[in-house]
């Protein structure tokens, strides 16, 4: 689990130097139409969960819808306080959908309405309702960074189709269904009464968000 994250920054800190610093001579790609069809690396690999993103490129303006489940946050996937207080984080869904604009062929620059469910329980127990410590839902409202890169579009096969979308997203919370954003408990570990806050989707639980996706990019409609 300690490697994992610094490998996927790199990988999505490589994968942005190589989107950035390719775009093409011809200028076809601004009245293109497609939809790409995406999966995220992070969410299986650091948070045993599942995410799939589906974009629908229309010209220079992109839309997106994503959907992530059973995201399972412990160990170095957690802030320190709660692994102190003995306590994993599970989040059993989070949705939402984005609106963007290409910058390049290969970058673009979205704002991002999402909604979280968090769940908060014991290490080591059953993750069911009569075990929980706290839950609640928030709202965030952001911006992501996305690189779209498909190395073999030049291909006349199926391989044409294959992407890379390395992203990096800021999303603060901007609304919490936990009142004052915060509750205190009795411990059953520490014996002492300690805080659960409203947190961030990201590794860490914080708002930022570094991942990498990887799916098929199916072309509508391209004008030469």
């Amino acid at each position: 689990m300690t490697q994992k994250k610094p490998n996927l920054l790199n990988a999505a800190i490589a994968l942005f130097f190589i989107a950035t610093g390719l775009n093409s001579s011809a200028q076809d790609w601004k009245t293109e139409q497609k939809i790409n069809v995406l999966f995220g690396l992070s969410q299986p690999l650091l948070c045993h969960g599942f995410n799939f993103e589906f974009n629908y490129i229309h010209k220079r303006m992109i839309f997106d819808f994503s959907q992530g489940f059973s995201l399972e946050f412990e160990g170095n996937t957690l802030p320190n306080e709660l692994i102190k207080q003995g306590v994993v984080v599970r989040m059993p869904w989070t949705t939402g959908f984005g609106i963007g604009y290409r910058i390049t062929e290969w970058l673009n620059l979205r704002v991002e309405p999402k909604w979280h469910r968090f769940e908060f329980y014991y290490d080591n127990e059953g993750k069911y309702q009569g075990n929980q410590i706290a839950s609640y839902n928030t709202f965030t409202l952001g911006l992501g960074l996305y690189g779209c890169y498909q190395p073999f579009k030049k291909k006349d096969n199926f391989l044409k189709g294959i992407t890379i979308a390395p992203s990096i997203r800021y999303w603060p919370t901007v609304a919490s269904t936990l009142k004052d954003n915060k509750v205190t408990y009795s411990n059953l570990y520490t014996g002492s009464n300690e805080e659960i806050k409203t947190y961030g989707p990201g590794v860490g639980l914080a708002p930022l968000i570094i991942n990498v996706s990887i799916g098929y990019s199916f072309q509508i409609k391209k004008k030469n």
